[in-house]
């Protein structure tokens, strides 16, 4: 067990599946006190409880539709109830249903905006609020190549991220004096379980999707969620302090 993070009160949003649990146990693994929350609650209770068995750290999960300003709310002032303090958010959950721009409906524009941009933003902002008043913090946002202009069969998923991306900006410049940073994690193409749903959806497999990797990602392979954890881990320790506003691209050599 490792001790980059011991002791940490750390909130991880979308903790259930595929990135979020990814982060969550390598969090643990590093010594973190943890708040997981998730609309999967099955799975969100089993997670907590196998990081209590794997790693003996203190791991709650909270069953919290971040779509409100309350629920954010709720899920940061649980995470200081509980552990006294919060040094982390990690600004996981996401959703992504494929639709062009000519075909997106006002009623899935809402759907995504809401989850993926309001959701970060209100459990950020009470999140800086906690960290204002404790000396600080680390605030992850988990974004995407599609961020930056995005596939066609993405473009509200994509304009998503682009303001998740602008509000990583906004934190890092107006809060770095209060000991607060902000970093963007790029995120290339992972298959979580999500993503592959997404494929089966479409009518392709697990099997077809990492083998088109191979020769579409210049690594030769899709990333993993550990791959995820390992730069969250980074941005959330102490050894990145002097790390505010940057954009950590975590892709294999995709979009490169």
């Amino acid at each position: 067990m490792g001790e980059r993070l011991r002791d940490k009160a750390i909130v991880i949003t979308g903790a259930t599946r595929g990135i979020g649990k990814g982060i969550a146990m390598k969090c643990a693994e590093e010594g973190a006190r943890l708040v997981l929350n998730g609309i999967h609650e099955e799975e969100g209770r089993q997670t907590a409880q196998e990081l209590k068995q794997a790693y003996g750290t203190e791991a709650i999960f909270l069953h919290a539709d971040i779509r409100s300003e309350q629920a954010c709310r709720q899920l940061i002032e649980e995470a200081v109830r509980r552990f006294g303090r919060l040094d982390g958010l990690v600004n996981n959950a996401g959703i992504y249903p494929r639709s062009s721009l000519v075909d997106t409906t006002e009623e899935l524009y809402d759907t995504i905006m809401d989850v993926n941009v309001k959701g970060a933003f209100f459990c950020t902002k009470h999140a800086v609020q906690a960290m204002l008043s404790t000396g600080g913090g680390s605030i992850v946002h988990m974004g995407s190549l599609n961020g930056y202009k995005g596939a066609k069969d993405l473009a509200a998923y994509s304009c998503s991220k682009g303001a998740l991306l602008t509000l990583s900006r906004h934190i890092a410049h107006n809060y770095m004096r209060d000991h607060i940073r902000s970093n963007w994690i790029t995120v290339g193409w992972v298959a979580s379980e999500g993503e592959i749903e997404v494929h089966q959806s479409m009518g392709k497999n697990a099997e077809e999707l990492i083998s088109r990797a191979e020769s579409y990602v210049p690594s030769g392979r899709m990333q993993t969620p550990e791959d995820m954890a390992h730069g969250a881990v980074y941005l959330l320790s102490d050894e990145s302090s002097q790390v505010t506003g940057t954009e950590l691209t975590i892709s294999g050599g995709l979009g490169v």
